[in-house]
């Protein structure tokens, strides 16, 4: 999960790695006026609506997507619950636009941040199932980006590998030096280069070459966004085709997603169905990354979301989510990847790791997901977050029941905020035993 170039942090999904929350009634609350947006803001007491077929088996999730909106002044979101290959549960709440008094409909895309790791993920292991890559292979000697003359260059680049970066372990750590997937850096990146502003994608990571690694790759693992921006422009050097297109044919399209896409930067460019997104109250407005663009809401300009897409430029609804993450070893339809390849997924041991903070645990396990070894077999998360902008989360339990979860903003206290909600969903998957037989897929 990344926030922002403050909070270089991993957000933990298991029940272990969370902050634990004292149990409470399932109470529906009133929103909470936190958004300065204007007159078309709800005020205090207002009712959310709720859409999608509602599931009397399921109305504590209800309430706790109630309750969880109103403490942290959330407008709006979504959540998706599978049940084996059924979607049992699927809803949208809130205002998908506060000044229009538009409600959020299951069908609504949100951003999802990173959330969109996994998604980069499956479609690299993809390209591994068909022996285009390997998981030992040298990333940029495959890449062979030509470098400015005069350039520095560390000789270690060319020991990472695929896993390293599916590991988070190529050699970058942001809490040391910087993440340049955000200002000033792809600033840097453009001019330095002579290309374009704001900088592609590809343009950070020509950049990238011409600076010191922070530990030797493999060695340790270390959250990276640009880890993963890396692993995009493999799959299009591989594929010869964009990122985007690659995935959407390759990943999503076999999956049953037809509405996934790349977002947009600004609010002009928000694409048909999709939410807006709304800053909390005392966050200041930031240089924008287009050209005389001045200064910006977060969430809106200060980041260029196609320059984000193989770590965080993905929109989706939560059902989407859902239909991904069971389509991966075949719990509904063809499965995406070989069995041998979703077990090295959910088994690979990753580095001790090099930053402190919440996420960057001594021991974990996983390539794009985090994967935790349960009862049952192995739990998958990842959760997502832009700051000013929206948050997501994807799980996995080990007895294959699937939630994915979007909101159009992201709390200030984003700490406090997953470490009461998280705990609360697992707590209520744990312990609801009267599943429906509906399947809202149908």
């Amino acid at each position: 999960m990344h926030v922002g170039p403050r909070y270089a942090r991993q957000m933990s999904t298991s029940r272990r790695r969370v902050l634990k929350v004292a149990a409470g009634g399932g109470v529906a609350m009133p929103f909470r006026n936190a958004f300065a947006q204007g007159s078309a803001t709800p005020t205090a007491g207002e009712d959310v609506p709720i859409t999608g077929e509602p599931i009397p088996e399921l109305a504590a999730f209800d309430d706790l997507m109630r309750q969880a909106m109103a403490t942290w002044g959330i407008p709006g979101g979504q959540l998706a619950i599978a049940r084996e290959d059924r979607l049992v549960l699927n809803r949208g709440y809130g205002f998908a636009s506060v000044e229009d008094g538009e409600p959020v409909t299951p069908e609504a895309l949100f951003r999802i941040a990173s959330s969109s790791k996994p998604i980069t993920a499956v479609a690299i292991l993809k390209l591994i199932d068909e022996n285009q890559l390997s998981l030992d292979m040298p990333v940029f000697p495959l890449l062979a980006y030509d470098l400015p003359a005069d350039a520095p260059y560390d000789e270690r680049l060319d020991r990472i590998t695929i896993e390293h970066l599916l590991v988070h372990a190529g050699g970058w750590n942001s809490e040391e030096s910087f993440d340049p997937q955000y200002l000033p850096w792809p600033l840097y990146a453009s001019h330095t280069l002579g290309e374009d502003n704001p900088a592609e994608a590809e343009t950070i990571v020509r950049f990238m070459l011409t600076q010191s690694l922070d530990f030797d790759p493999g060695t340790q693992s270390a959250y990276s966004n640009f880890g993963f921006n890396v692993l995009g422009r493999v799959i299009e050097k591989v594929s010869g085709q964009t990122y985007e297109d690659f995935v959407i044919e390759r990943v999503l399209a076999p999956a049953g997603i037809t509405s996934m896409a790349i977002g947009g930067t600004t609010l002009e460019e928000r694409m048909p169905g999709e939410v807006r997104y709304y800053s909390p109250e005392g966050l200041e407005r930031r240089p924008g990354v287009y050209p005389e663009s001045g200064f910006v809401p977060v969430g809106y300009g200060s980041f260029y979301l196609r320059s984000l897409d193989a770590h965080g430029g993905w929109i989706a609804s939560a059902a989407d989510l859902v239909r991904f993450t069971l389509a991966i070893d075949g719990t509904k339809g063809e499965a995406l990847l070989a069995p041998e390849t979703v077990t090295a997924m959910e088994t690979t041991p990753r580095p001790p790791a090099a930053a402190a903070g919440v996420g960057n645990v001594e021991e974990s396990l996983g390539l794009g997901w985090n994967s935790v070894q349960g009862d049952n077999g192995y739990e998958w998360s990842h959760a997502g977050a832009l700051e000013g902008s929206n948050c997501s989360w994807i799980i996995r339990k080990s007895d294959g029941t699937t939630l994915a979860f979007v909101f159009n903003t992201l709390p200030m206290d984003f700490g406090g905020f997953f470490g009461e909600l998280l705990p609360s969903l697992h707590e209520l998957l744990d312990t609801t035993t009267e599943w429906p037989g509906t399947d809202l897929f149908a």
